[in-house]
């Protein structure tokens, strides 16, 4: 499992990746039970009024969140590519330049969340 964080605007969004072996969530719209490598990550926009007000670059806006939509992949690079991407165009659908968010990826998701484990870095 890897996690693929976002951080920009005072905020961050991570989202997983399940790798070959591991069992990823079952939900209407998942990837099919075959997929290699399958991204899960929230879906979000601005919206002028209702949502959640968050605050995002010294601003508040109120944001509206989709279904996660499941993405399966054959490779891992393909997997972490489309997981950039996506981190990068949810921050621009609520106003942040994709050029200003910090992408981290870490790779081992379960000791991650126990003791911080070591990440690799690109923006």
């Amino acid at each position: 499992m890897l996690l693929v964080r976002g951080r920009a605007g005072g905020t961050e969004l991570t989202g997983t990746i399940y790798e070959r072996g591991e069992r990823a969530p079952t939900f209407r719209g998942a990837p099919e039970d075959d997929a290699a490598y399958v991204w899960v990550c929230d879906e979000f926009y601005e919206v002028e009024s209702g949502g959640s007000i968050q605050e995002i670059d010294g601003r508040e806006i109120h944001v509206a969140f989709e279904s996660p939509m499941p993405r399966g992949f054959d490779t891992r690079d393909q997997a972490l590519a489309a997981a950039r991407e996506h981190v990068r165009t949810q921050f621009s659908r609520v106003g942040v330049a994709t050029t200003d968010v910090e992408i981290e990826v870490v790779e081992d998701a379960e000791v991650a969340a126990d003791e911080g484990a070591p990440a690799e870095q690109d923006s």
